[in-house]
């Protein structure tokens, strides 16, 4: 009977032991995985300080921030390269992205492709945003383009033949913009009071009998060749080589579309305020920019500014 007694206090003992012994590992690894962690968010966080702080350096080394406009080719593009010495001097690096369409450089900064554009008025840029859904936003009015008539296959307007062709652009603001200055030369009547909505059809009379040609606007100075005159955007008419002092007729510095039709800076909405791009309308609209501007185009581009 002791001898049983005494194996099973043995036998007790034992238990005891290697529970205590199991209670010792379990709060070992506990001790070692808590350790572990701790090491690993101390490393977490002397990698997000390591980083800002290269952020911060690379900022006090004076590396310039980079800003994409797309534009067409003049004036757009050729003001741009003049007032880049401006924004590098305000800590900017100005790339551009040169289009020759009114179409490709709205979709790449509705896409984010670019920061910024510069190429067209209000008015067709509020149009654009109507047929396609985009929302994009003026961050800044910069100058004015005033439409000319050139000549064609007729020398004058006095000479237009009876049924002659005149070529027009094809999208709805510029086309209207044309129009109407057709009508300020006595070449057809509008419906009153139509204004910048006015399309082909509110011709109301047309002594001429003259064939409107609707032609996208970059491609009018191509088909002066084959029409009588053509309306042309004085942009377009500038990068064709023609000279506003050659033009039959322009339109008057106080006409509904000379202060309505300013060139702007496009942004994506909520982005107006962005340092980078107050940045690039100040350059713009600087004394640089002013005397570039009057000094290259002699009345083709006027400031707004």
């Amino acid at each position: 009977m002791k001898k049983n007694i005494g194996f099973a206090a043995a036998a007790l003992l034992a238990a005891v032991a290697l529970t205590a012994c199991s209670g010792s590992s379990t709060t070992e690894t506990t001790a070692a995985a808590t350790e572990a962690a701790e090491t690993e968010a101390a490393g977490e966080a002397e990698a997000a300080e390591t980083e800002a702080e290269e952020t911060e350096a690379a900022e006090d080394s004076g590396e310039l921030v980079e800003i994409t406009v797309g534009a067409s080719p003049a004036p757009h593009a050729e003001i741009l390269e003049a007032i880049a010495p401006v924004l590098e001097e305000k800590g900017y690096q100005l790339n551009i992205v040169e289009y020759t369409d009114y179409v490709q450089p709205n979709l790449a900064l509705d896409t984010g492709d670019l920061d910024a554009n510069y190429f067209q008025h209000s008015p067709y840029l509020l149009q654009f945003n109507e047929e396609n859904g985009t929302k994009l936003v003026s961050a800044g009015t910069i100058h004015y383009e005033p439409f000319g008539i050139y000549a064609g296959k007729t020398a004058s307007l006095e000479e237009l033949p009876d049924g002659a062709q005149v070529a027009v652009p094809n999208d709805a603001t510029n086309e209207a913009r044309a129009l109407l200055l057709l009508e300020a030369q006595g070449l057809i009547t509008l419906t009153d009071g139509v204004g910048l909505n006015a399309t082909r059809t509110d011709v109301v009379e047309n002594p001429k009998n003259i064939e409107l040609i609707e032609v996208e606007a970059a491609q009018v100075p191509r088909s002066l060749q084959d029409v009588d005159i053509a309306v042309i955007n004085g942009n377009y008419a500038i990068d064709a080589g023609l000279k506003v002092s050659d033009a039959l007729a322009v339109e008057a510095s106080d006409s509904e579309a000379a202060t309505t039709y300013g060139n702007v800076v496009a942004v994506q909405e909520g982005h107006e305020n962005d340092e980078a791009i107050v940045a690039l309308v100040e350059a713009l609209t600087s004394e640089t920019a002013r005397e570039f501007i009057e000094s290259t185009y002699e009345g083709a581009v006027v400031p707004m500014f």
